[in-house]
C-alpha cells in the first residue's frame, strides 16, 4: 500500500469522505459529524448515492475500501429516530425501500468493494456490509457483527433478510435474526459471514489487498445449509424454525413471524420479490404497539446510561471490596472483574467462602473459555483480579464496599463499623440487601453520607437491573458513584427512595401473593404458571418463587406487611411450605421436582405432594387469562402508589425496573406504559370488579382513580398504542 492518498473528496457536514491511493483505490471513511459512533439516517442515503458517483469517475478505479473514522464502531445501526416520525406503515416501507436502494448500488458496484470493519456493525451497518463483495473484520473485542432488530420489534429492511441467508444458509440466518445476537470476530469469520479477521493494525491493509484480487466467486454453502435449501429440506427447515420460535415467544412477538415470512419469501419467489416483502413487512412492524413498546424502552434505557443519579460528579473507584462470599458476592465480585476490570478483594468469614466465590467466577469464565469467547490467558488475567482474606488486609486502598451478608440488620451495623474503622476514610459502604431500610442500616455509622443501598439481583452475572437506594442522608456524590459503578459492572441503575420493600420487590410482593391465593383455591401449579408466561413473562409467578428462594420470599412479607398493612399478608395456609423446608431449587424442595424424574421430562414437572400439603385438590377453574389478570393488576396498581410515594423518580424508571428486574413482558413497555395502553379508566374499573370477586386488596389506590377521572397518562399520547390484553 503506497502512503499518498489524493486529496479527499468531501464536504464539512457529509459523514462520507473519499481519498484514493495511488493504486487507484478508494477510500470511503465514515464519520459522522458530532457523533460518538456512527448510525445510518435516511438523509446519508442522497450522500452514499453521491460518494458512489464520485468514485466511479475516478479513472482506472481498481475498488473501494468502506472503513469507519470512528475509533470504536465501524456502524452500530441505524437511526431509529427516523421510524418515529412515520406515520403509516406505507411511509414506514419507503423507508426501507431508500435503503435498499443505496445497498444495491454497493452491490451492483462494477468494482470490488470491501468492507474494513472495527467495533460495531450492527442492523444497518451489517446490512451494509452485506452489500459489499467482501469483509474484512479487526479481531479487537469491541468488534461484534449482528442484525438486532428483533429486539425492537422490527426486522432488517435494508436487505439483510435477503442477503444474509444467501451468504452463510438459511439455518444459521434465521438464528441471528431472530435471537438478534451478535458475533465476536472468530464466530463470525467460521460462519462465513466475513472473509478474513486480521488485526486491526493491519485491518485497511488487509482490506486493500482484497480490493488488488478482484471479485471472487463464493464458496460453495456447507452441505447442511444446501440441503436445507432443497424442496424437502427448506420445509423442514421452516416448519421446525416456526414451531420453536413460536414456544419460545408464545406468539407475543410479531417481528420474528415476519422474517421468517420473508426469509421464506426470498428463498421461493426470488429476492425481488424478497424484497418487496422485507420493505412491507417492515413497514407494518413499525406501527405495531409490540414495536412501540420496545422502541420506547430503548429510548428510555439510552437515556438512563447518560444519568449521573445525582447532582455531583462521581469519585473514582479503582479498587472494590466485596463482604460475603455467598452466591451474591461472589456475582458482584464477578462482574465486577470481568465486566468493569477492576481489581475486587473479597472478605469471607472462613477460607471456604472464599473458595466458592472465587471457583464461581472460575466456572463463568471457564464456559467462555469453551465456547472460545474467551483465550486462556484472559480468563487467568481476569481472575487474578479477584483475591480473598478472611481478615481486612487490603480493605485500606479500596473506594468502595459492597456487603453482601444475611438479611441481619445487626450484622449489616456492624459491618459499617468494620469498615469505618478498616477502610480508607473516603471508603462508601454500599448494602446489596433485599428488603431492609438503608437509614437503618446507617443508623451507627459515623459517615453516614457515604452508606448507600445497591441491590442485585440473582443470578447477578445474568440479571442487568440494580436499585440504587440512597437515604435522607447519602451523599450526592456517593449516589453519583455508585451509579458510575454499576454501570462499570453492565447494569441498568435506577435510583429508588430508602422505603420497604423499595421498588422491585415491593411490585413482585402482591403478584406472588396472588399467585399463591390462586394455588389454595385449588388452581394448578402449571396452569398458573402458564398463564404468566403466555402473558409474556420469562417464567411463572410460583416458579419464580423456586428461583429466587421460598425462604427469601417470605423474609420479604413479613418488612413489607409492617410497613405498609395487611394488603401484602401471604395468605393463609402459605406457610406449611416453608414448614416443610422447601426452599426452593437451592435445596432441591419447591413446588416443582428437582430430582432425576423431574430433570429427565421434557417439560418441568409439578411436585405432586405440595397438593396435599397445602390441603387442595388440583383443578383448573379460571381462564389463563383471568389468572393473568388477578396477579397483573395488583402489579401495576402497586406501581403507581410508589410513582405517587417517590419510591421511582419518574413512570420510566418504572418500567425500566420491572422488565429488567422482574421481566415483565418487554412487548407491552412495562407498567405504566401498560397501563397507558389499556386506559386508566379500564384499570381501576378491573380493579374494582375483582374487588368484589376477591376481597378489598384489589381496591384501586388513589393515584390510580385520579388519573381515571381526569384521563391523565404517564407517557405522552402517541407514544403508545392498543394492544391485544387480558382485560
Amino acid at each position: 500500500m503506497s502512503d499518498n492518498m489524493d486529496n479527499p473528496n468531501t464536504t464539512s457536514d457529509s459523514a462520507f469522505s473519499l481519498m484514493f491511493t495511488t493504486e487507484q483505490v478508494g477510500i470511503i471513511t465514515i464519520d459522522v459529524p458530532g457523533e460518538k459512533v456512527n448510525t445510518l439516517k435516511a438523509e446519508f442515503a442522497e450522500q452514499i448515492s453521491s460518494i458512489l458517483h464520485k468514485a466511479q469517475q475516478y479513472p482506472n478505479l481498481k475498488g473501494l475500501v468502506l472503513i469507519s473514522g470512528k475509533p470504536e464502531s465501524f456502524i452500530a445501526g441505524a437511526d431509529i429516530t427516523m421510524i418515529a416520525g412515520c406515520k403509516t406503515a406505507a411511509e414506514a416501507s419507503q423507508l426501507a425501500l431508500k435503503g435498499q436502494t443505496v445497498m444495491s448500488q454497493i452491490a451492483s458496484f462494477p468494482v470490488p468493494v470491501v468492507a474494513a470493519i472495527h467495533g460495531a456493525c450492527l442492523g444497518g451497518g451489517l446490512e451494509l456490509a452485506l452489500a459489499c463483495h467482501a469483509r474484512i473484520c479487526s479481531l479487537d473485542d469491541k468488534t461484534q457483527l449482528g442484525l438486532p432488530e428483533v429486539q425492537l420489534g422490527l426486522l432488517p429492511g435494508s436487505g439483510g433478510t435477503q442477503r444474509l441467508p444467501r451468504l452463510i444458509g438459511a439455518p444459521k440466518a434465521l438464528e441471528l435474526m431472530l435471537t438478534g445476537r451478535s458475533l465476536r470476530a472468530k464466530q463470525a469469520l467460521k460462519l462465513r459471514l466475513v472473509d478474513d479477521a486480521v488485526p486491526y493494525s493491519i485491518l485497511l491493509q488487509t482490506a486493500l489487498e482484497r480490493v488488488a484480487q478482484g471479485r471472487k466467486a463464493r464458496p460453495p454453502l456447507p452441505w447442511q445449509a444446501r440441503l436445507a435449501g432443497g424442496p424437502l429440506g427448506k420445509s423442514l427447515l421452516f416448519h421446525f424454525v416456526r414451531k420453536q420460535t413460536r414456544a419460545k415467544t408464545h406468539g407475543n412477538y410479531p417481528a420474528t413471524e415476519k422474517i421468517i415470512d420473508v426469509v421464506k419469501t426470498g428463498l421461493d419467489q426470488g429476492s425481488g420479490n424478497g424484497y418487496q416483502a422485507e420493505a412491507n413487512a417492515f413497514g407494518e412492524l413499525v406501527m405495531t404497539p409490540e414495536s412501540a413498546a420496545l422502541r420506547g424502552l430503548f429510548f428510555a434505557s439510552t437515556a438512563l446510561k447518560k444519568e449521573k443519579g445525582a447532582d455531583a460528579e462521581p469519585l473514582p473507584v479503582r479498587r472494590v471490596g466485596i463482604l460475603g462470599g455467598g452466591l451474591m458476592g461472589g456475582g458482584i465480585a464477578n462482574v465486577t472483574a470481568t465486566r468493569a476490570g477492576l481489581p475486587v478483594r473479597i472478605k469471607d468469614v472462613n477460607h471456604e467462602g472464599i473458595r466458592h466465590a472465587l471457583k464461581y467466577s472460575w466456572d463463568l469464565l471457564e464456559k467462555k473459555v469453551r465456547s472460545r469467547r474467551l483465550t486462556r490467558n484472559e480468563q487467568q488475567r481476569q481472575m487474578m483480579l479477584i483475591s480473598g482474606t478472611t481478615d481486612y488486609s487490603g480493605f485500606a486502598q479500596v473506594d468502595l464496599v459492597v456487603e453482601a451478608v444475611f438479611e441481619d440488620l445487626a450484622l449489616k451495623q456492624s459491618m459499617v463499623a468494620e469498615i469505618e474503622e478498616n477502610a480508607a476514610p473516603r471508603t462508601i459502604f454500599a448494602s446489596n440487601t433485599s428488603s431492609l431500610p438503608i437509614h437503618q442500616i446507617a443508623a451507627q455509622a459515623t459517615r453516614p453520607e457515604q452508606v448507600i443501598g445497591l441491590h442485585y439481583f440473582s443470578p447477578v452475572d445474568k440479571m442487568p437491573l440494580v436499585e440504587v437506594i440512597p437515604h435522607a442522608g447519602t451523599s450526592p456524590q456517593t449516589i453519583s458513584t455508585t451509579v458510575a459503578l454499576a454501570k462499570k459492572q453492565g447494569k441498568t441503575a435506577i435510583v429508588v427512595g430508602d422505603s420497604a420493600g423499595f421498588f422491585v420487590n415491593r411490585v413482585l410482593a402482591p403478584y406472588i401473593n396472588e399467585a399463591a391465593r390462586c394455588l389454595l383455591a385449588g388452581e394448578p401449579i402449571d396452569h398458573i404458571d402458564k398463564a404468566l408466561v403466555n402473558f409474556g413473562f420469562p417464567v411463572g409467578p410460583i416458579q419464580l418463587l423456586d428461583e429466587v428462594g421460598i425462604d427469601v420470599g417470605t423474609k420479604i412479607s413479613p418488612i413489607l406487611v409492617d410497613a405498609f398493612g395487611q394488603r401484602f399478608a401471604a395468605p393463609a395456609g402459605f406457610d406449611a411450605v416453608l414448614k416443610d423446608d422447601r426452599k426452593g431449587r437451592k435445596n432441591g424442595k419447591g413446588f416443582y421436582l428437582y430430582g432425576q424424574k423431574g430433570r429427565s421430562a421434557k417439560t418441568k414437572q409439578v411436585d405432586p405432594t405440595i397438593y396435599r400439603l397445602l390441603n387442595v385438590t388440583p383443578k383448573a377453574q379460571q381462564s389463563e387469562t383471568e389468572l393473568a389478570q388477578r396477579c397483573v393488576m395488583l402489579m401495576l396498581n402497586e406501581a403507581v402508589r410508589c410513582l405517587d410515594e417517590k419510591v421511582i423518580r419518574s413512570a420510566r424508571d418504572g418500567d425500566l425496573g420491572a422488565v429488567f428486574g422482574i421481566g415483565f413482558p418487554p412487548f407491552r413497555g412495562g407498567p405504566f406504559r401498560y397501563i397507558d395502553t389499556l386506559g386508566a379508566a379500564n384499570v381501576v374499573k378491573t380493579l374494582q370488579q375483582l374487588a368484589q370477586r376477591y376481597g378489598e386488596h384489589f381496591t384501586p389506590c388513589e393515584g390510580l382513580l385520579r388519573r381515571a377521572e381526569y384521563h391523565e397518562r404517564f407517557y405522552p399520547q402517541g407514544e403508545t398504542k392498543e394492544i391485544a390484553d387480558v382485560v
